[in-house]
């Protein structure tokens, strides 16, 4: 069977070509190492091109695995969130998904609830397909915000983590115009990071970021075998740290 490696990274592109004019701003990393993500579905978006599992070691989605998050906003209110992986599948461009249903509490009330899918390529890298948001006030939805979905009213999927992550490497995480446009770049690959769910050496720190919203610029860091560990906001403060793993 074919890989994508090779379509996936290119050698050279011109950074206009890849969004608004201030997508790119002030973060200029390796050409080469840019994934190949514009405003156009890839071609080996088909279903053999894709596999039933996630196992990416950063990103591992294993159906019945509840991940639970704790921490603060950025005004010191206490926030806590679970990561379901279910064992549904969700459909999107033909390609069948992993669903995560994630919630978010803060100050011990339900304030959003959502299903990522996610989708792994026949080379390892973990694509992001689209979510369905519902946001609560009070008890009360009160809107869907930032949810989309690959393949429709122009939005395309994005990588959620590379096969092979490298330093400088520069992606889309998701594209739906003037709705969901974060984007993320690998710092390092040998931090070293405590959490209230251990210490981990070799860490992935990552910077990610939505041009849409003003300050909204964090550092991420990930464990190979483990996945994610900690959520930090480097121009706001407020922080995430992982508590839990049950399987």
């Amino acid at each position: 069977m074919k890989t994508l490696t090779n379509s996936l990274i290119i050698s050279a592109i011109l950074l206009t070509a890849c969004g608004g004019d201030n997508d790119f701003e002030g973060f200029r990393p390796d050409e080469a190492l840019l994934f190949d993500i514009t405003f156009d579905t890839p071609a080996y978006f088909t279903p053999e091109n894709f596999v039933d599992v996630v196992d990416n070691p950063f990103f591992t989605l294993t159906p019945g695995t509840i991940t639970t998050l704790e921490g603060e906003n950025e005004d010191a209110e206490p926030v806590r969130v679970t990561e379901e992986v279910l064992s549904s599948k969700k459909t999107v461009m033909g390609i069948a998904t992993t669903v995560v249903l994630v919630k978010e509490w803060e100050n011990g009330d339900l304030v959003e609830e959502t299903e990522d899918w996610f989708a792994q390529d026949i080379d390892g890298n973990v694509w992001y397909m689209g979510e369905a948001v519902t946001d609560f006030e009070k008890g009360e939805v009160v809107g869907h915000g930032g949810a989309w979905e690959a393949g429709v009213n122009d939005a395309i999927a994005g990588i959620q983590m590379p096969a092979v992550p490298k330093v400088g490497m520069f992606y889309r995480q998701e594209f739906l115009p003037n709705e969901a446009e974060d984007m993320a770049e690998i710092i390092s690959l040998n931090e070293t990071i405590t959490v209230a769910f251990g210490t981990f050496e070799n860490v992935m720190k990552t910077k990610e970021w939505n041009p849409l919203e003003k300050d909204s610029e964090e550092f991420k860091y990930w464990a190979e075998g483990v996945g994610f560990l900690r959520a930090e906001g480097i121009s706001e403060a407020g922080f995430e740290d992982l508590v839990s793993i049950e399987k």
